[in-house]
């Protein structure tokens, strides 16, 4: 049986607190934005994501799209590379890379692709990926997180090369992982959004019909979850990560991490229609509203904001761009067919 999924509707008012005409904030003190602290590719290609997935349902989605992608749009240089923080005297600070940044705006690129309504949109879409999709990174998250944008290509336009090319270069490089035992997970310890590379892994072996890559997404995600299961709800890998042998529950606990698990049990639903993973989906649904480790909610009933993480006394009461973001696409889940409609 299921958990029953929230009938709270989802709002972008936080987020709107946190973008002004340029982008996403990264950070707040509280409610409010860290001004000084700048802006992120990483977040405004979330932000992207999440309005993408909206579809069009509201004005406020649809013009934090238009700002996410001009953002991402103007951060990409012209070798297909990204930029990822900018002053807010709106001056880039580094140089072109293919980190995680990259690897997040390609996913945010094929989201607009596959979800928007909107062809402009879809254009841009379509010309950062094909543009990014020249590169490729030496890390796997990164990797994990432009496959991710190569499958949502795939599903508009079942032959792009390049997209098909970048997963199976991304699945290849996942494949190579290799754990030790007793320890299952391919890498000697869980970091950051760990899910997203057992779903790079789903993504990759269905589009390419690949079923060792599958198999062995399939796999590592249910061990994850498992491993982050405790009592009936999650209780995830903290943000100094963890190993073999440390105790749980562990803090600070992350909403990336519980949006990560949220959209990869989504995805192997979409892909086996196996009804746990709609469980799964339920449960990081409801680690926002409480049932968690501390047994506290975390959104703000005032601002609708994400805290940004989960403490064993309480919450952390900043409310920036990840967490609120993380809460974002995990609750639009609650606002689907069921829990695992996105």
């Amino acid at each position: 049986m299921t958990i029953p999924i929230a009938s709270r509707p989802v709002s972008m008012r936080h987020l709107i607190t946190l973008t002004d005409d340029r982008g996403i904030f990264e950070h707040a003190k509280g409610t409010q934005p860290r001004y000084a602290h700048g802006y992120c590719t990483d977040d405004n290609a979330r932000l992207l994501v999440v309005a993408a997935r909206d579809e069009g349902r509201s004005y406020a989605s649809r013009n934090l799209g238009h700002i996410a992608m001009q953002f991402l749009v103007e951060a990409q240089c012209d070798d297909g590379a990204f930029r990822n923080r900018m002053s807010m005297e709106r001056l880039w600070l580094d140089e072109a890379c293919t980190h995680d940044c990259w690897g997040r705006a390609l996913w945010a690129f094929g989201s607009s692709v596959s979800h928007n309504h909107d062809n402009q949109m879809r254009h841009k879409g379509q010309l950062g990926f094909d543009m990014g999709a020249r590169h490729r990174a030496s890390s796997p998250r990164s990797m994990a997180y432009a496959a991710l944008g190569a499958a949502e290509i795939l599903k508009v336009h079942p032959s792009h090369v390049d997209a098909i090319d970048l997963l199976h270069d991304s699945g290849g490089m996942l494949m190579a992982l290799r754990s030790k035992a007793p320890w299952p997970w391919p890498e000697s310890r869980l970091s950051y959004a760990n899910a997203i590379i057992p779903e790079a892994l789903i993504a990759a072996g269905f589009a390419l019909k690949r079923s060792d890559m599958l198999d062995q997404g399939i796999g590592l995600l249910e061990w994850l979850v498992d491993h982050e299961t405790r009592d009936g709800h999650l209780s995830v890998t903290p943000a100094g990560g963890s190993g073999p042998g440390d105790r749980k529950p562990a803090f600070d606990q992350q909403p990336i991490e519980v949006a990560a698990i949220a959209d990869a049990a989504a995805r192997a639903h979409r892909v086996t229609r196996d009804d746990k993973w709609r469980i799964t989906v339920d449960r990081a649904i409801h680690w926002f509203l409480g049932h968690n480790d501390t047994g506290v909610s975390m959104i703000d009933p005032v601002t609708d904001g994400g805290y940004d993480g989960l403490e064993a006394d309480g919450v952390n009461e900043n409310e920036g761009a990840e967490s609120t973001l993380s809460m974002v696409l995990t609750m639009q889940y609650a606002m689907t067919n069921g829990a695992t409609g996105a």
